[in-house]
């Protein structure tokens, strides 16, 4: 009998458990994390960088809208808490008046952790009591920094002063706020995935433009070391487009500009040493581009089997003589 109440009492309170787990923390991943939300004063662009020991942490902690605003949400992750945000801030509300109203509707906000930066530069967050420690935010001029079940009680402060502290672009900037992080010993249990997302301060209508970096490292054992190359991969094909978007133009003088700076920063990508050679071809630096075919077509013979393809559409401007001297290399 005394077995039968003792199983009773445990079903009924690991019932009421799950009952209240359900209510309060839903079936979401439980993003314990650091982050920061910020905007570059200067572009008005808007940014999230994440980095997590969970599985793919930008998919679920990441909010952002050209024009509207950047959002982080973790810790026990209400989800709705970014789309939700975003469309009230598109109603004209503030990042404080969205972090107010989200979390006064939340039953599991002592769980929550939350960060808003709007495009007019307001800047907002939450930190729960029940956050797992160490956990704590700062909100600073146009950035919000946040962390919790941190190794160290100084990793938001040590983001904060790095983020105020790097000059340049804004994602290199977010970057640097978050190896901060990592340098005084981040997430407690490790490290496992990371993420940037940047946005344009005014939307265009033209999502591919709006949405300028979207990178995200799922699973990896040094994350942050990844999504830094990843950007400045980023960064060298931003030249290469450039690059295109000037042979579409016939301006083979400015599209020599940016395949040289994206071959100058991956010196052995083949992509990016093709294309410089070829518009070498097209500027009539010949005698420069031919040391660069040969080693491409000696690293990989497909590049040779492109190259007259590209005469028919006008890619490569070569006579037969030239296309001649290119192929022996």
């Amino acid at each position: 009998m005394k077995r039968i109440i003792i199983q009773i009492f445990l079903f009924v309170s690991f019932f009421s458990v799950e009952i209240l787990s359900q209510s309060v923390f839903g079936n979401e991943p439980l993003a314990h994390t650091y982050s920061i939300v910020a905007r570059d004063p200067q572009t008005g662009e808007m940014g999230v960088a994440v980095q997590s020991h969970w599985f793919s942490v930008g998919s679920i902690v990441s909010w952002g809208e050209a024009g509207v605003g950047v959002i982080a949400t973790q810790s026990f992750v209400n989800p709705s808490f970014g789309q939700r945000g975003l469309e009230m801030l598109k109603q004209g509300m503030t990042a404080q008046e969205v972090v107010d109203l989200l979390i006064a509707s939340d039953e599991g906000r002592d769980f929550r952790q939350l960060a808003i930066v709007d495009a007019k530069g307001n800047s907002a967050a939450y930190t729960g009591s029940k956050c797992i420690a160490e956990a704590g935010h700062i909100v600073g001029d146009n950035y919000s920094v946040q962390a919790n079940l941190m190794l160290s009680n100084l990793v938001w402060s040590e983001m904060s002063k790095a983020f105020e502290s790097t000059d340049g672009p804004l994602a290199e900037r977010l970057v640097a706020a978050l190896e901060a992080a990592e340098n005084v010993g981040g997430d407690i249990r490790g490290k496992q995935s990371a993420a940037i997302l940047v946005v344009k301060g005014e939307a265009t209508g033209k999502l591919w433009e709006d949405r300028y970096i979207d990178l995200r490292v799922e699973d990896h054992p040094d994350p942050i070391s990844e999504i830094k190359r990843l950007l400045k991969v980023f960064r060298a094909y931003e030249h290469m487009n450039n690059g295109d978007l000037a042979v579409e133009k016939n301006d083979m003088k400015l599209a020599m500009e940016h395949y040289s700076a994206a071959m100058k920063m991956f010196p052995e990508n083949l992509e990016m040493k093709y294309w410089t050679a070829v518009t070498l071809v097209n500027t009539g630096q010949i005698d420069n581009a031919l040391p660069l075919f040969k080693e491409i077509f000696a690293a990989d013979d497909n590049w040779k089997k492109l190259t007259p393809r590209l005469i028919k559409n006008g890619m490569l401007n070569a006579d037969e003589s030239t296309l001649q001297k290119i192929m022996n290399q």
